[in-house]
């Protein structure tokens, strides 16, 4: 589980990073659609980590659910 959630937060990383690196670019370069690069920008910073909050509770809640079924018999 643990190997799963560094894996996730890793790419998580790669992504934001990525993103902040491409929106940088534009503004520097002055692109014309400089806003719509930074208000996706600004969205996937929020989006990003609760994603990735949602998709770890997840798979601990089935890993769980796996554990109970297996200790029923």
């Amino acid at each position: 589980m643990d190997k799963i959630k560094r894996i996730l937060a890793i790419i998580a990383i790669i992504l934001l990073v990525g993103m902040y690196a491409t929106t940088l670019v534009i503004a520097l370069i002055g692109g014309p659609n400089l806003m719509t690069y930074l208000g996706i920008s600004i969205a996937a910073t929020l989006i990003i980590p609760i994603l990735l909050f949602c998709g770890i509770e997840m798979a601990k809640k089935i890993k769980e659910k796996k554990e109970d079924n297996n200790n029923m018999f």
